[in-house]
């Protein structure tokens, strides 16, 4: 069964503007899809559409097939039910994502707790298992601390950790490493890397820096204003980009990154 099948996207803001116009594309089990387009190109709430979280007062149309359920015009309980199983999202900035009050230990049981059902002892091995398994050093103290007293890469990682918890078959990556300076983003870009691999699960990777997703995705999409203008793989983007927009974002990258030759596998 396709794990995400997106066809014919709308997404419409409260005064009736089009925002994301005609959008499908389609995702099995184990791909790494990468969403790539300047900043309010519609990535983010092309993403959000996928799993029913756009901003009140917006609306989409169409078809989005997760995991084999409609999830436009899905009632909210039957959306609660495959967030976190079918797909998770792990956020551009953690600090803001991360409930403040709540200690790392108490955020990252929570999904364990409604989605699994773990109590007690089981609960407290699968909290640290998690922390553990996003390379974070000392977990049991980590998971006494509050997200205020980590680093943004720390907070990054506890997010990843969160979202993970529950094994969903697709994780949503909007920007995950924009808010990180160079030596953490390239650090974070691994772990996603290794952990997507590991798992099986796909991953759609969302950001406006060719350099950066390309590093880690297979298959790539362009959105310029709302709509898909190109689709390729990574090699085929980077080495033979066939739209002007897709031309221009690869240029881009080439004045920040220098040969993008290694990044496309």
């Amino acid at each position: 069964m396709t794990l995400l099948d997106v066809r014919d996207l709308c997404v419409r803001a409260p005064d009736g503007r089009s925002l994301v116009s005609g959008l499908s594309f389609s995702m099995e089990r184990g791909d790494r899809l990468g969403l790539i387009g300047e900043s309010g190109a519609g990535k983010t709430l092309a993403a959000l559409a996928v799993i029913g979280l756009l901003p009140r007062g917006m609306s989409a149309s169409g078809s989005v097939l997760l995991d084999g359920e409609q999830v436009l015009g899905a009632p909210g309980r039957r959306l609660d039910r495959l967030r976190g199983r079918a797909a998770a999202v792990v956020f551009q900035e953690p600090l803001t994502a991360l409930d403040p009050l709540k200690r790392v230990g108490a955020l990252v049981a929570e999904p364990l707790r409604r989605r699994r059902r773990l109590r007690g002892r089981a609960l407290r091995g699968a909290v640290l298992d998690a922390l553990s398994e996003v390379r974070l050093p000392g977990p049991e103290r980590l998971a006494r601390a509050f997200p205020y007293e980590l680093s943004g890469g720390q907070r990054q990682r506890v997010a990843i950790a969160m979202a993970l918890a529950c094994e969903p078959a697709l994780l949503i990556a909007d920007e995950p490493t924009a808010a990180l300076d160079t030596t953490v983003q390239a650090e974070m870009l691994a772990l996603l890397d290794g952990l997507v691999r590991s798992s099986g699960m796909g991953l759609l990777l969302i950001g406006h820096d060719l350099g950066v997703v390309a590093g880690v995705a297979d298959g790539l999409l362009v959105l310029h204003e709302g709509r898909a203008v190109e689709r390729g793989t990574a090699a085929e983007i980077v080495h033979a980009p066939a739209h002007p927009r897709t031309r221009e974002v690869v240029a881009a990258a080439r004045r920040l990154h220098g040969a993008l030759d290694g990044l496309a596998r």
